[in-house]
Formats: C-alpha cells, sequence, structure tokens
C-alpha cells in the first residue's frame, strides 16, 4: 500500500518570470481547495472545546507578539455555513482542515469523547458534501490536549502514542463513512523544531546556544518527540487500514513541511549541506515511515543507536552574493521563488518512488498594515499564486503524481505566535464584525477554477478583477 504525501508549502522558493496555466491542464479529478487549521480559525471557547496546549501557551505573557490569543479566532465554529457558500462560490471541489483534538476529547483517553465536537464536525463534513466539496482531513495540526501535557510530557513520552492511535480511530468512526481523504500530522518538522529545539512555540523547551527556556534539551528532545509521532502515525495507519479502509476506501498520509535549498557555491561541502537540510525537512518522517529507518544524511551528523541527536550542521540564507534570492514577503524568512516548489516535488519524487502527492498549504503572507482595501487589493498574493501553478504544473508533465493543490489559506486567521499581525487569507476578514471579503486573490482563484482566462495584472486587469 502507497502512503499519500501532503506538502505544506508555505516557505520561501525562487522567482522566475511569470508564466501562465490553465484549469484545463490539470486533470478533471485534481483536488484544488483552499485550507485552514481547527485552532487558527473556529475559535476556542466554543463548542464545550477542551484545554488545549496552544490556549495555555497562548495566555503566557509576551508568547504571542500581539498579546492576542484565538479564544475567538474567525469564529468559524459559528460562521462555518456561510465559510462553506463562501468556498463555493470559488468553484473549490475540496478543503482542507483539522479536527481539534482537545474538542472532540478533551482529556485525550483519560475522559468521554465531546458530543458537541462529534456533531460541529458532523455539520461541517455534511455540509461540504451537499456543496459538492470533498473534506481533506488532518487529525493533527499543532494542537493536543493540555491534559496529556500535564500527565506525562505529551510527545516526549511514548505513552502519546495510545492516546494519538485512540483519537484517531474515534476520527475514523465518526466521520470516516465520508472522508476519503486523512493526514494524520501537519508538518512536525515545524512543530518539532520550534517547540522542542528553539523553545518559541508550545511547548517552549529549549536548551543553549538554540534558545534558553525554563526546561528542555535541543540535543535531544526534538528527536525523542518525532520518534514518537512517527510511531503515532504508523499506529493511527495501522488501524485505518486494518479496520477501516476496505469499507471506507479513503487513504491515508502525512503533510510535511519542506523548503528548497541551494548550495551557495558548488563545493562538496555545500552540496552536503544541501542534502543534509532536505533530509532534515523531508526525510527526517518520510524516510522512517516509508524505508524503515532514518535518512543517511541525518545519521552521519547526528547518529545514535537509540535516537538522533544534535544539530544538522548548515547554515541558510536568503541571500546570494548580496542579494535577495527572491521578494520578500511579509514571514522574514519567506521568499517568492516558484521554481522551487517543482524542485521540490521532483525531489520527493525521486526519493520516494514518485509517491501521490498533495500540495495541502502554498501561499503569500502581507503585514496587517494598511487600509482594509489595501489589504483587499492583495496584487501579490495574486502574482505568487499565478507564478506558482505554473510550476506545480510543469512538475506533473516531468511525471510527478500531484493530486492536488490547496491555497493557504481561505481566511486570515490567528497566525502562532504571530497572532493577527500576519494575513494570509483570500479573504480579508475583520476581527470585530467576524465579516469576511474576498480578495483580489479569491476573485482570481474563481476566475482560474471557472475558466476565466487572465493574460496580465496591469492596473487595467486588477481594476478589472476588483468589479
Amino acid at each position: 500500500m502507497r502512503i499519500p504525501v501532503a506538502f505544506s508549502l508555505l516557505f520561501c522558493f525562487f522567482s522566475l518570470g511569470r508564466s501562465l496555466v490553465e484549469r484545463s491542464q490539470f486533470p478533471e479529478d485534481f483536488l484544488f481547495g483552499t485550507s485552514t487549521s481547527s485552532y487558527q480559525v473556529e475559535g476556542s471557547l466554543q463548542g464545550s472545546k477542551g484545554l488545549s496546549n496552544w490556549d495555555v501557551f497562548s495566555s503566557i505573557p509576551g508568547k504571542i507578539s500581539d498579546g492576542s490569543n484565538a479564544d475567538v479566532a474567525d469564529d468559524h465554529y459559528t460562521h462555518f455555513q456561510e465559510d462553506i457558500e463562501l468556498m463555493h462560490s470559488l468553484g473549490v471541489n475540496s478543503y482542507r482542515f483539522s479536527l481539534s483534538w482537545s474538542r472532540i476529547l478533551p482529556q485525550g483517553r483519560f475522559g468521554g469523547i465531546n458530543p458537541e465536537g462529534i456533531a460541529f464536525y458532523n455539520d461541517l463534513i455534511d455540509a461540504l458534501l451537499r456543496k459538492g466539496i470533498q473534506p481533506f482531513v488532518t487529525l493533527h495540526h499543532f494542537e493536543t490536549p493540555q491534559e496529556l501535557e500535564e500527565r506525562y510530557g505529551s510527545w516526549l513520552s511514548s505513552e502519546i502514542i495510545e492516546d494519538f492511535a485512540y483519537f484517531a480511530e474515534v476520527c475514523f468512526t465518526a466521520f470516516g463513512d465520508r472522508v476519503n481523504y486523512w493526514t494524520t500530522f501537519n508538518e512536525p518538522n515545524t512543530f518539532l523544531k520550534f517547540g522542542y529545539l528553539n523553545g518559541r512555540w508550545v511547548p517552549g523547551r529549549c536548551s543553549p546556544p538554540y534558545g534558553h527556556c525554563e526546561a528542555g534539551d535541543s540535543d535531544t528532545e526534538p528527536y525523542i518527540a518525532g520518534h514518537n509521532l512517527i510511531l503515532s502515525h504508523a499506529a493511527a495507519t495501522n488501524i485505518y487500514r486494518k479496520k477501516f479502509q476496505v469499507a471506507q476506501g479513503g487513504t491515508i498520509g502525512i503533510v510535511i513541511s519542506p523548503n528548497w535549498y541551494e548550495p551557495l557555491r558548488t563545493t562538496p561541502e555545500d552540496i552536503s549541506a544541501v542534502q543534509r537540510l532536505l533530509a532534515s525537512d523531508v526525510g527526517w518522517f518520510l524516510d522512517p515511515i516509508i524505508h524503515g529507518d532514518y535518512p543517511v544524511e541525518m545519521r552521519e551528523i547526528l547518529g545514535s543507536s537509540d535516537f538522533l541527536n544534535g544539530d544538522i550542521l548548515a547554515t541558510v540564507s536568503g541571500t546570494r552574493d548580496g542579494l535577495l534570492i527572491g521578494p520578500r514577503t511579509a514571514m522574514p524568512s519567506f521568499f517568492v521563488v516558484p521554481y522551487g516548489i517543482e524542485k521540490i516535488i521532483m525531489y520527493v519524487k525521486d526519493r520516494y518512488n514518485n509517491i501521490p502527492m498533495y500540495i495541502t498549504e502554498n501561499g503569500y503572507s502581507q503585514n496587517d498594515i494598511g487600509t482594509k482595501d489595501e489589504l483587499v487589493n492583495d496584487i501579490e498574493r495574486v502574482q505568487y499564486l499565478q507564478n506558482y501553478l505554473p510550476f506545480v504544473n510543469k512538475a506533473m508533465r516531468s511525471g510527478a503524481d500531484v493530486r492536488g493543490y490547496f491555497v493557504w489559506s481561505f481566511l486570515d486567521n490567528f497566525e502562532w505566535v504571530m497572532g493577527y499581525t500576519k494575513r494570509f487569507g483570500i479573504f480579508y476578514v475583520d476581527y470585530k464584525t467576524m465579516e469576511r471579503t474576498p480578495k483580489l486573490s479569491a476573485q482570481w482563484y474563481r476566475g482560474f477554477l471557472t475558466g476565466k482566462k487572465i493574460v496580465s495584472l496591469g492596473e487595467a486587469d486588477v481594476q478589472n478583477l476588483a468589479s
């Protein structure tokens, strides 16, 4: 059985000139959609949701840059019917979202199932299907019940495997008759590095020189937690295949967050550093899941017989010869470099025997600066999407088995430790009134999906789109 791999490709890639692609150049059954995650959009106060790790972390002064939290977020919990109408208006055929573990199991396996949580996701899934939109569901998008953190340290304990397997089975049982696309984890390489290496994210664990946290060991804990996560993925996948897949007919995979890297110089040292970085982003999780062992590129630097430890020994820069590798976005380390998406797709194709792939997140960030009209007129995001999609298509024409593409994100939302200071949405959200307004990018995406041809993006074309 082949494991589908989903990519979260928010990060920095390198830009060429503009080229255009049309919906008709992709297969008819190709999934085109938008993405969100439960914690970033739903609102934590609604529906008898249990306390999560992010609820606790965001309440600590200084952890979130603007002092905000996700108590309300986009109030998607209340507005999901309206939001599905907006998705339908775009012409998407799929919606990628996550289930809140603490909404469904407020105390993990140590408490009961929350019927309000089950009812909410049943209503969401049913409403999507009525509009012809396929649910593409992630079980864990950074959010874990706080109960598990307090009882045994969550991902630092092998006990988490039993908890995650139980959570997965509850979800397969409740929703699997209508869900054909499952992923276990979103971007484990991201939350393990930020949570256990430099401590900037929950649970805020690290040690010098990576950071100065109250507790943690940056040399070992990211890899211990990662090992438990890989075993949790295996446990959930095994349950799905043995007990649900034949009857329900779905697929299951995992989402990773790869950057594309290129050597600064064509020296053996720089080329080797690139291979280690790619292995750290991609191979750390896909090699053990697909090949049964950690990547040799990591073992050579970090290896021990029990777990990986240490540092990947590589430095990353967004400049070459004093010049930026591409236009900078509102995220300091994210650059607009479209051909990188083709490069990373082909890297995975070659390393993993052309495993099925879905691009689950690809998007452009804005600073929350300026008027609503200025933020809605997001021509840079339109250019971004218009430039990236042709390289996805080019990889497919080169034989890569890519089966879906999701714009990150559907709505402006709570952007983790950056709070509401960044906007990734193709729909603008007024956080006071909860009003949603389509940005120029939403109109472009609708045009792309429905066959409206846009040949350029001069001022006249921008006015055209906005009318």
